[in-house]
């Protein structure tokens, strides 16, 4: 990979890591449109540890909170019960917790599969248009009455499995989860937060594992020196998309973002049909 491919490959990371248009879609079809191949799995995901520090930076305070309570609220350690456990920044720590575990236990078994397989592009295709419509239907009939306080550990779980459905490329982390919580009844602004909290543990563990994993072999798809230039754009670019999108879905809808992905799966399937971009990853 190339120093120019890794910079725009780190703006494509960083604009759409937290829209609901799927990161690793976009990753995989124009890395197949500039270099000819896949820029990875293990690419895609180190370059989400600079999403997601945008994250931790952007929501530091309520971070700090959820784990000063969280440790506070426990039966023991040096800070036990110095915090009541029904403190919501307590709970929260555990519907974090409750949440993150789907998407590290499918992860870690479906490694192989979402390395090859899911990241075939009529997969892709199929799920930018499937989820587009769940997205558009879900924010439709949505009650959106339910603040991110109203947040339990069953509703935490089912955002999980949400989040864990972006593991197939097309899906979208914050799209999958941000439907779900809409389908629960909850507002688009709580919806959003919950995501962007769930996502912390899960996108840099899966970050940092295939950083250790894959990033310092010799043989790697691409280098560290592209992927670090990535990642850094990627968190400078992010944090400004953070900023606006959480004030554009306060007063607009997710159809756009609906319009966009339909006419991005047709996209990606006419890209295959006429030959510019190759169905199956290539390495």
């Amino acid at each position: 990979m190339s120093w120019w491919e890794a910079i725009i490959l780190g703006l494509v990371q960083g604009l759409t890591e937290f829209l609901p248009i799927s990161s690793s879609a976009h990753l995989r079809i124009v890395g197949d449109l500039l270099g000819g191949r896949d820029p990875g799995a293990a690419f895609t995901a180190i370059t989400q540890i600079g999403t997601e520090a945008a994250v931790v930076i952007y929501f530091r305070h309520k971070i700090w909170a959820v784990i000063r309570a969280w440790f506070g609220a426990l039966p023991f350690g040096p800070w036990k019960n110095t915090v009541a456990r029904t403190d919501p920044d307590a709970r929260m720590g555990w519907y974090v917790i409750f949440g993150s575990i789907p998407i590290v236990v499918l992860g870690l078994f479906l490694e192989s599969w979402i390395e090859t397989n899911f990241r075939h592009l009529y997969i892709t295709a199929a799920m930018l248009a499937g989820f587009a419509l769940l997205l558009g239907f879900a924010d439709r009939i949505s009650a959106r009455k339910k603040p991110l306080e109203a947040l339990n550990a069953r509703d935490a779980t089912i955002y999980g499995f949400a989040q864990a459905l972006a593991l197939v490329p097309g899906v979208s982390r914050s799209g999958g989860t941000i439907t779900a919580g809409l389908l629960m009844g909850y507002n688009r602004k709580a919806a959003a937060d919950y995501s962007f909290l769930l996502a912390i543990p899960a996108v840099l563990g899966s970050g940092f594992y295939k950083l250790f994993k894959d990033g310092f072999k010799a043989d790697a798809t691409v280098g560290l020196g592209p992927t670090f230039v990535a990642t850094v754009i990627a968190f400078a670019v992010a944090y400004v998309v953070i900023i606006w999108f959480l004030k554009l879905i306060t007063t607009h809808s997710f159809m756009p973002f609906v319009i966009y992905r339909i006419c991005l799966a047709i996209v990606v399937v006419i890209l295959v049909i006429t030959g510019l971009v190759q169905a199956y990853p290539v390495g």
